[in-house]
């Protein structure tokens, strides 16, 4: 029942949209009708000479249709104790009709249904774009029953656990884990990501993505509004509706607004006498450019954030990226890989590499630690045969114990080999070995430790450039947290050109190091992983969480979401904010300015009310085009490789 409710809530969201739509195109035909009539009268004048009753007729119908439904939303929302600043340019229709001028009555509606339309139309386009991700997932999956054979199913009715198949070319239709089959997967509608990435066995798969070369079987994990692309579309949708600080200012201030602009015109009236001056006074006070100078660039800011794979739930977080002073990474999974790497292999005398590593491989095959998959992964290079083993016991937090042939293998602390009776004389200077980063298991085989493997979780190939850019664009303090040991955290911070870190921290620790930088003055940016750092994300002014596609927990966590891993967009996320911000203020100025400029032309009797409108009209226009610019902005980072 509850999956019909949800349907008919999407197709009555659909119907509301069609709705819009067909609205915005009868507007769009009235306008046009109404445009038809003033020209029709402009050359019966022409003809006929000013004052023809043919002409003056033209211009009154044309002047009541484009004219009606301006002063009938300003009685309605007057009605509703709403203010939209209809109410300006209505009573300067009005005023234009009640002298006649029906001409100046018909252009100036024009012109401001003109620029309402634009700016629904803007709207409705950016609903679209954001809409067109749904497109992306198609209406139909391939079930593979029970027998192997394919069934043809709605996406509607996948449930998690069943099994599509996904051919070559064709948008994969849910979030699953690969079953079956090898291929390339464009991942760009979710990570911003240019390059296909390869898709084995166990990995996953979104929804709303497409499947270059092979065939692949899927299970399900999660179908319908549950996806990632269907998270992904449903918070774009909400940030739409939040507003930045400024954006409440405005709302604020606005009932103030149309009063004091009826004062201005009726002081103008009251000293001059000349009625067409208030008229054009009313005209060209219309704040449609300072109603559009913060809407659009943040429609445009969350396009283009989105391109790349960045989730903002809330414009005013944007606006808090272009302010932070400080950012605070933590350490694994962020600014690492969150991967082991085994970088040294140093055995006892007597010992060959290669032994020590396939004993240490053979023993560790059952595990699913970092470090067991980083030895698999070396023996696989090497191609080395490992020996059976049996008898496999695994202690968390210490090691692992195996039979090897039939001989006793111990894999993990220097502290779990002496538990297990180890000699240890034969291996000299762990201490040192330690202090040079690595992660060290030694491996006894029998009663005799045989030798140690240094491991590393290396830093990601891009944290160090942007580390660099961030420090470049003003930001002063980046901090790195790890609960790892200190020997690591200095390596790794060194290597990223980090100004400051804390190591072995516990999650308590992050908190409070965090709230310690906010009282130390900074405007504090957290990013992590948003599994086990949630309660650093929410203490900082803003929390960003890392490679968040398909994680539920990273989503809802932080307060943007990177969908990749890549930390170049961190960067790119201050500079757009910092843009966004510019392209605001100068949209907001130019409207100022247009009024104010424009007021004392009409108070000066030198601009007459036709070209007020037509003036309004293009520096509408102005600011859209301005706010456009920032669609594309950061658009090179999505080719790069």
């Amino acid at each position: 029942m509850a999956h019909k409710h949800l349907h008919f809530k999407e197709d009555l969201a659909a119907e509301r949209t069609y709705g819009k739509q067909v609205r915005v195109s009868m507007a769009l035909l009235g306008t046009l009708a109404g445009g038809m009539l003033l020209i029709s009268s402009g050359i019966g004048r022409f003809f006929y000479g000013r004052g023809s009753f043919n002409a003056e007729f033209l211009a009154m119908l044309g002047a009541i249709l484009l004219g009606g439904p301006i002063v009938l939303h300003a009685a309605k929302s007057l009605i509703k104790r709403e203010s939209h600043m209809d109410e300006l340019v209505a009573l300067a229709i009005i005023a234009a009709f009640a002298t006649q001028d029906y001409v100046t009555a018909g252009i100036v509606a024009f012109f401001m249904l003109l620029s309402e339309l634009m700016e629904s139309r803007t709207a409705l386009g950016a609903r679209a774009s954001i809409e067109s991700l749904i497109k992306l997932t198609p209406t139909k999956a391939n079930l593979v029953e029970g027998d192997g054979s394919e069934k043809e199913v709605k996406v509607s009715v996948l449930r998690p656990g069943d099994c599509i198949r996904v051919r070559p070319g064709d948008n994969i239709p849910a979030d699953g884990d690969v079953a079956k089959g090898l291929s390339s997967v464009n991942e760009a509608t979710i990570t911003g990501e240019s390059l296909p990435v390869d898709k084995v066995p166990g990995m996953q798969v979104f929804a709303g993505t497409s499947n270059l070369t092979g065939v692949l079987d899927i299970t399900v994990t999660k179908a319908g509004k549950d996806t990632t692309l269907g998270k992904v579309q449903s918070l774009i949708m909400q940030a739409e509706q939040t507003k930045i600080p400024i954006m409440r200012i405005i709302d604020r201030y606005v009932k103030w607004y149309t009063p004091t602009i009826l004062m201005i015109a009726g002081i103008v009236l009251f000293f001059t006498g000349d009625i067409t001056r208030a008229i054009t006074i009313l005209v060209v006070s219309c704040p449609c450019a300072l109603i559009l100078a913060t809407p659009t660039a943040m429609v445009a800011a969350i396009s283009a954030s989105a391109r790349l794979g960045i989730l903002i739930k809330n414009v005013a977080d944007l606006e808090i990226a272009g302010k932070m002073t400080a950012m605070v990474f933590d350490k694994t999974g962020t600014v690492t890989t969150g991967r082991l790497y085994v970088t040294k292999l140093t055995p006892a005398e007597g010992v060959e590499a290669a032994e020590l590593l396939a004993v240490a491989a053979s023993a560790e095959q059952m595990s699913k630690h970092p470090a067991a998959r980083a030895l698999q992964e070396v023996a696989k290079e090497a191609k080395l045969s490992l020996p059976a083993m049996d008898n496999f016991q695994e202690t968390p937090g210490k090691g692992v114990t195996a039979l090897v042939d039939s001989a006793k293998v111990c894999v993990g602390r220097d502290t779990f080999l002496k538990e297990n009776d180890v000699d240890m004389s034969n291996i000299s200077g762990p201490a040192l070995d330690e202090e040079q980063g690595f992660s060290t298991l030694y491996v006894s085989k029998g009663s005799a430790c045989i030798g140690w493997i240094g491991l590393q979780d290396k830093t990601r190939p891009e944290a160090q450039q942007a580390v660099k850019e961030l420090l470049d664009i003003g930001i002063k303090r980046i901090t790195m947290l790890t609960g790892d040991r200190d020997e690591v955290a200095s390596r790794v911070a060194a290597e990223l050109a980090c100004t400051d870190f804390k190591a072995q921290c516990l999650p308590q620790d992050k908190l409070a190091i965090v709230e310690q930088i906010k009282k130390d003055g900074h405007t504090v940016v957290v990013v992590g992983d948003g599994i086990n750092d949630a309660p650093a994300l929410a203490a900082g002014d803003l929390g960003i969480a890392m490679g968040a596609a398909g994680s539920d927990v990273a989503i809802n966590s932080a307060s943007i979401a990177l969908m990749s891993d890549d930390l170049k967009r961190l960067p790119f996320l201050v500079r757009l904010s910092r843009k966004t911000r510019r392209v605001i203020n100068q949209n907001l100025g130019f409207g100022i300015m247009f009024i104010i400029l424009g007021d004392v032309a009409a108070a000066a009797a030198w601009l007459p009310a036709v070209y007020a409108a037509v003036l309004h009209f293009a520096g509408s226009l102005l600011v859209v085009f301005n706010s456009a610019r920032l669609v594309r902005y950061g658009e090179e980072l999505g080719h790069e490789t």
